[in-house]
């Protein structure tokens, strides 16, 4: 039983091979948020390629009441994606955009 506020950290007994370059997503259940107030305080976790061990999903109870969490609950998704692989060149100057540096909340509109 989760309770409120309280956080857990839930083995799915599923483990995954993903092939290099590509990465998978653990993301939370819309309907578990909004009927029990079930959050992944990490969403989108990330699954990396060269991982091999079983699947966990940490999970909150934002919710008022306990929630049970029982073997087989769909409490989570994974959303396999590719990955885009870089080369990084360092600059001293970066080109200027009409967002420049602001930060969050600073889109200019």
């Amino acid at each position: 039983m989760l309770a409120p506020g309280e956080r857990a950290l839930i083995p799915t007994g599923v483990r995954i091979a993903l092939p290099p370059g590509y990465e998978a997503q653990v993301r939370p259940r819309s309907g578990l948020a909004l009927e029990h107030g079930l959050m992944l305080p990490n969403a989108p976790g990330t699954v990396d390629s060269d991982y091999r061990g079983e699947l966990k999903v940490i999970v909150w109870n934002s919710g008022p009441k306990p929630y049970v969490i029982r073997r087989g609950d769909r409490i989570a998704q994974l959303v396999v994606a590719p990955v885009a692989q870089v080369e990084w060149d360092e600059e001293l100057d970066l080109d200027a955009t009409r967002r420049g540096p602001g930060g969050f909340g600073h889109t200019g509109d």
